[in-house]
């Protein structure tokens, strides 16, 4: 059975990372003491489940747990630093720490350090997640003992759920624009001033004029959907904040 360690300090380690060409070197104590932390620890970076919805879920949470007094989310993997940064930066995971446990210390030390050599993996993390006050692990969400790499508790919802059944999700925005655009500056302006942080998908970069079509039925923009529902152009979207 797979440790809880609920209670007790996390291991102290050093991690060996890379910034601006440099390495330096992010501690334990660094990462953890007196601050309140939201750790999560997955199989492999650039992976189906870690990039589609592990990493994903803690960024665009960022703010809710932040507002729920913790102070920094930290990702964890046995991954080395190159890899760890690669992945930052492709998954565009700016209010993640990402943390490389190159050589498992911490991850053995944690007592979940698995064997996937059936994957050409070698040793890796069992997936989970845990919330850490001052270095003491208060609450820790391990994934079942099952095959495969089963995902169901160390997701970010149920973190945030934990710490604050009450929590306010943050509004899901995403934007559709084309560089240049006067009305699409317009709206990007009006989302920064309330505050919203949005997905910006470009026309002729990540859309086409006919997919733009297919999904807004306009050939416009910007287009503004907001929790799913198309809101319109920046006039559009100037009115429903007045409403």
């Amino acid at each position: 059975m797979l440790p809880n360690r609920e209670g007790q300090r996390v291991p102290n380690v050093t991690f060996r990372t890379r910034r601006d060409s440099e390495w330096v070197n992010i501690t334990t104590d660094d990462l953890f003491k007196g601050k309140t932390v939201v750790v999560f620890s997955l199989p492999g970076a650039f992976t189906p489940t870690c990039s589609s919805t592990h990493l994903p879920g803690y960024n665009q949470l960022a703010k809710a747990f932040h507002s729920n007094g913790v102070d920094s989310i930290v990702c964890m993997s046995v991954n080395d630093t190159f890899v760890m940064n690669e992945w930052a930066k492709d998954q565009e995971s700016d209010n993640v720490i990402l943390i490389p446990d190159g050589n498992g210390e911490f991850t053995e030390g944690m007592g979940l350090l698995v064997d996937k050599t059936d994957l050409g993996f070698g040793k890796r993390s069992w997936r989970y997640s845990m919330l850490v006050k001052d270095g003491i692990i208060e609450k820790m969400f391990i994934e079942p003992e099952e095959p495969g790499d089963p995902f169901k508790v160390s997701d970010a919802d149920t973190m945030l759920k934990y710490i604050n059944p009450n929590a306010k999700q943050p509004i899901l925005v995403t934007l559709f624009t084309k560089v240049g655009c006067p009305f699409c500056a317009r709206a990007k302006a009006l989302l920064k001033e309330k505050g919203i942080d949005y997905e910006e998908i470009i026309l002729g970069k990540d859309i086409s004029t006919r997919s733009l079509k297919a999904v807004t039925a306009a050939t416009t923009v910007p287009q503004v959907f907001i929790d799913g529902k198309l809101i319109g152009g920046s006039d559009d979207l100037a009115a429903y904040f007045r409403a």
